[in-house]
Order: C-alpha cells, then sequence, then structure tokens
C-alpha cells in the first residue's frame, strides 16, 4: 500500500498542470545547474540570467543551444570536447596546438590509472594509450616477471623523454599474500551441492581436491566459513576440516581453473602484508626509481612505516599507496591512511572479504577520509570489466565512473581492461569520455572545503585556501612553482575550478604530479630572476593556447621549500597576461 501511494503521489506531481511542466520541475531541482539543464533548456525563460557567463565555471542553460543528447562513446569524443568548450566559454583549441595541450589527458582533471600488460606492453600501444589519456602506468607484479617490467619501464621512460610535457607515472603494485589454488590439468566444472576440497599439500589437482598455496590455510578457516573463489565467481561453506585439508560444499558452481584466488568472508589471512617476492619487487622498483608503491592487503600502519623506513634509507623518494582490500584494514583506517601517501579503493578483495552491500560505502568512506587528510584517492576494480570482451561498457558502469568521479576521487583505474582486454584503447577512451562529461556538471565558484588538521602546521594551507578561493571567484588558473610537489598537491585537494599549472625543475616531481586531480604538471629550468622565470612560465602557457592575452591568473608563492622568498614569508599574486 505504501508503494502504490508513493507511485501516485509522484505521477500526481509529475502530471498536475497547475505547477508548470515536468522539465521546469526537473530544471527547478537541479541545483546546482546540471548538464541536464543544457540539454533540457526551459522554453519559457528568456532572462539574462539563463545565458552562460564567461568568468564563471558554473554550467547553466542557453536558450539558444539546441536540446542535443551527446552520445557516450569514444567516436564522439571530438563532439564532446566542442560542446563542452561552448558550455564553458572556453575559446577552442587551433589546429596548431602542439605538446601537451594537443591531448586530452589535462582537460580531464581526473587522472586515469592504466594496467600494463599482454595487451598493451609493446611500444606502440603506450604510446597510443598515452596519447589517449592515460596518466598512470601500472605495473602488476602478481603476473610477469623482472624482466617484462623492465620493459614496460623503459619504454615509459623512452615516451617521457620524448613528451616532455606529458608524461606518465609508474606505479609498481606488489602482489601481497594471496592465497591461491594450485595447478589443474584442465578445468573442473563444480555443481552445487557438490563436494570439494582443498589441501596444502603440494601438487594435487584432481577432480574433487586441489592444492592451496598457503600452509596455514587450514588453521585460518573454521567451520562455518564462507569460502568464495575467483572474487566470489564460485563459494562453498566448509564443512569438516582435517590436518592437511579443507572439506567443503559448494554453493555457487562455476568452472575451477588453474590458481584462482581464494577469500574467507570476513577473515584476512595471516600472512605478512609484504612477503619475501614483495620485497624483491620494491628492490626491483627502487632500482627503476619508479613513482608511487601500491601495496597490497595493507592490514596496520606498522607496514606502512616499515616501507617507508625503507625507501628511506635506501635513498629514495617513491610515495606510498596503501590498498584498502582486506577486513582486517578497516578498523585501521584512519591510521593506515595518515601513514601513507594515498589510498587506492581495491573493491575485488574487499567485496570478497566483506559483504558486497558494504563496498560503495566504504568507497565514498575511504574517498572522504583521504580527501580530508590531503591524501590522493584512487578507484580501482571492475570499473569497465565488461570491455575485456566487449567494445561497449554496460550502462552501470559508465555510472561507476561517474560516481567516482563525483565522489572525488583524483585517479580512476582500469586493470584488467588494459593488461589483457581486447579493446584497451576504446576503455581508456570511455574512461576519458566520461570522466569529462562528468567533470563538467561539477559546479565551479564553490567555497572550497576545509581538508581538515593534516596541514594545519603549514602557512600554506591558508595560502592554498585563498588561492582557491580566488580561482573560484574570477575563474582563473592557478600557477605554482614547486620543487616537493607539496604546495601543488595542497591546492589540488582544494579542487580550484581552474587548472593547477605546476611548475617543477625536477623530473620526479613533475612525473609524480600527474596522479593528482586537477594538477597540470610543467616542466621548466628555474632561474634566479624570479620575474624572468614568471614571464616564461606565461609566455610558455600563452603560447601552448592556455592562456590569453589579457587573462588573469592567480600566482602562488608558498609551500615547504621556499623558492625566491624568505622561508616566513608567503604571497598570491594575480596577473594580467
Amino acid at each position: 500500500m505504501a508503494q502504490v501511494a508513493v507511485t501516485r503521489s509522484i505521477q500526481s506531481t509529475l502530471l498536475c498542470p497547475s505547477s508548470g511542466s515536468a522539465r521546469d520541475r526537473a530544471q527547478n531541482l537541479l541545483k546546482p545547474p546540471s548538464f541536464a539543464s543544457t540539454v533540457l533548456p526551459s522554453q519559457g525563460n528568456n532572462s539574462k540570467s539563463s545565458q552562460l557567463c564567461p568568468r564563471s565555471f558554473q554550467i547553466s542553460a542557453r536558450k539558444s543551444a539546441p536540446s542535443e543528447v551527446i552520445p557516450v562513446s569514444p567516436e564522439d569524443d571530438p563532439k564532446i570536447e566542442q560542446h563542452l568548450q561552448h558550455l564553458r566559454g572556453v575559446q577552442p583549441f587551433g589546429e596548431s596546438s602542439a605538446g601537451m595541450w594537443s591531448k586530452p589527458t589535462f582537460r580531464r582533471k581526473t587522472k586515469i590509472v592504466c594496467t600494463i600488460g599482454p595487451s598493451t606492453h609493446s611500444k606502440e600501444m603506450i604510446w597510443k594509450l598515452a596519447e589517449a589519456g592515460m596518466n598512470v602506468a601500472r605495473l602488476n607484479m602478481s603476473h610477469g616477471d623482472h624482466a617484462s617490467h623492465q620493459k614496460v619501464i623503459d619504454l615509459v621512460k623512452e615516451y617521457n623523454d620524448q613528451n616532455k610535457d606529458n608524461v606518465i607515472a609508474i606505479m609498481l603494485d606488489t602482489k601481497g599474500p594471496e592465497v591461491r589454488s594450485g595447478d589443474l590439468p584442465q578445468p573442473i566444472i563444480l555443481m552445487p551441492g557438490q563436494e570439494f576440497t582443498f589441501t596444502i599439500q603440494r601438487g594435487v589437482g584432481t577432480a574433487d581436491c586441489v592444492s592451496v598455496n598457503y600452509d596455514d590455510f587450514v588453521n585460518d578457516v573454521e567451520i562455518g566459513d564462507m569460502l568464495l573463489v575467483d572474487g566470489g565467481m564460485m563459494s562453498m561453506v566448509v564443512k569438516s576440516k582435517t590436518e592437511d585439508s579443507v572439506k567443503c560444499e559448494v554453493i555457487d558452481g562455476g568452472e575451477l581453473k588453474s590458481r584462482r584466488h581464494l577469500n574467507v568472508r570476513g577473515k584476512s589471512a595471516t600472512l605478512p602484508s609484504i612477503t619475501e617476492k614483495d620485497w624483491d619487487d620494491i628492490k626491483f622498483g627502487v632500482d627503476n626509481k619508479v613513482d608511487f608503491y601500491a601495496v597490497s592487503f595493507v592490514k596496520d600502519a606498522e607496514v606502512v612505516h616499515e616501507l617507508k623506513n625503507y625507501l628511506k634509507s635506501s635513498g629514495v623518494d617513491i610515495h606510498v599507496i596503501v590498498k584498502i582490500e582486506s577486513a582486517d584494514s578497516i578498523p585501521n583506517l584512519h591510521s593506515i591512511i595518515t601513514a601513507s601517501d594515498g589510498a587506492m579503493v581495491a573493491r575485488g578483495d574487499l567485496g570478497a572479504e566483506l559483504p558486497i552491500e558494504e563496498v560503495p560505502l566504504l568507497q565514498e568512506e575511504i574517498i572522504n577520509l583521504c580527501r580530508s587528510m590531503g591524501k590522493a584517492v584512487i578507484v580501482a576494480t571492475n570499473m569497465l570489466e565488461s570491455m575485456i570482451v566487449h567494445p561497449t561498457p554496460t550502462r552501470a558502469e559508465v555510472s561507476d565512473i561517474a560516481i567516482a568521479v563525483r565522489e572525488g576521487s583524483d585517479g580512476i583505474m582500469l586493470s584488467g581492461e588494459t593488461a589483457h582486454g581486447k579493446f584497451p584503447l576504446k576503455a581508456v577512451k570511455v574512461m576519458h569520455t566520461v570522466a569529462l562529461r562528468t567533470e563538467a556538471t561539477i559546479p565551479g565558484g564553490q567555497m572550497p572545503p576545509n581538508i581538515g588538521p593534516v596541514f594545519k602546521n603549514h602557512m600554506s594551507e591558508m595560502f592554498a585556501y585563498h588561492a582557491t578561493m580566488m580561482s573560484n571567484t574570477l575563474g582563473t588558473s592557478t600557477v605554482v612553482f614547486t620543487r616537493t610537489g607539496f604546495m601543488a598537491i595542497l591546492l589540488s585537494h582544494y579542487r580550484p575550478s581552474g587548472t593547477i599549472f605546476a611548475f617543477t625543475d625536477e623530473k620526479r616531481v613533475q612525473q609524480r604530479l600527474a596522479l593528482y586531480q586537477g594538477v597540470c604538471p610543467i616542466y621548466m629550468e628555474f632561474c634566479d630572476d624570479s620575474e624572468a622565470t614568471f614571464r616564461r612560465a606565461l609566455d610558455l602557457l600563452q603560447n601552448q593556447g592556455m592562456v590569453k592575452e589579457g587573462e588573469e591568473v592567480a600566482l602562488v608563492q608558498s609551500g615547504r621549500q621556499p623558492i625566491w622568498r624568505f622561508q616566513s614569508t608567503h604571497n598570491i599574486q594575480v596577473r594580467k597576461v
């Protein structure tokens, strides 16, 4: 009865002629104005307030704009670019634009992380991925060997050397303490109600029993536990166990292949977060000077401190991204993220160890926590899973990307889609297009949030706050000069409406900043004369078509390491190009 009453109420509200058209009411509910207000213009509003203000980054309705719904597909990307520029009041990029400005990478604020694998490990594909919008190349150490990963690292570095204006960061993702089934001579079809056994004996692979690679597996599981195979594609309940085996009853059947991932619902394996193999891979990353480590199955902050101490003793500055994917990590979420440089919402294993209905809530919580602490955050797993085998995404996947962008994620990640999928370039283009379209609906000009006490010891926080206010009020871009990346990262977490042009004379800092939302990192040699450096930077932006003559930009001089200023002096300037 309640459902019927609600339905009737909604229908009567939408159909009541005295309250205006449904289209008008829909527009009134869109506060702040969203992209829907562009494709559903009001037919009866001729006021000047409906016109697009050239100094504002909010999207509002133009009566003169045609009612057109733009398809979200890679092939329509140029049309969407033109339409978005039209909406924003931005001068379209000329055909003569070159370097970073001829690519989509920095017109989109949310960054794209691509996993490199058999489908994309060639020079041609890495170049094409970068042109399509890849910002970070991820190396999954669960697959391949050091030789194959070395080839990818060398190719990414070669690309960076040849394309100085558009750099790709390198992220090394550790395997972690994964529990997997052993090898099988051929796949096994498991049926509901069937008995199946896992054993810690090595080399077993029959129709009703298979080995596991974890000696304490029998001790970790209890009778009644729910065992998930291959991320939940199959499930079994533990019925009994002996000293070396666990007997289960199949609940949800399927095809069991070799080396499938095993999870126990609500539990994590009692393995160290960084295994012996992981330490070998971490040393490999140190030797190759990667930009980020993504550490799997982090359970507490001690793991992060241990890794950071090792990196410090090795004399390298590599940022640590913790992967939140185990049940044990949730109670320690705050301390883990505090110790790290950022977090990845690894929804695959997280949804296997915890009830799946908790995953979207945890995603939002982790994003908000990272935003409040000034840390980078990446949303990963299954974002365009169907595009591993299909050329177009599901509508739910498109919505998934849009939600991650609107929630404020710095990066969104592709795994199998680009590692071994059939359509890696189309997947990147779809992700770019959806992110760009979604960003166009996010209102600008709002007061930046207080991102918490993490930067309270730095005067820089206040200057980043007011620089963001200035950018949002005047509709300006922000220019910052940095040797550590600190000020650019701080500005990024305030999310100014304009682009953050981060000039640095450190290649490592330029590459690292490729992950952060809204930051366009630019390498440029600094000179002793600050004014000369400022002029060169503004000339570069003007020559590349990113700022126009007469346009105002906010120039911020602040941060941990002073450049052309005293330690106690911070300032913001508004300059006219």
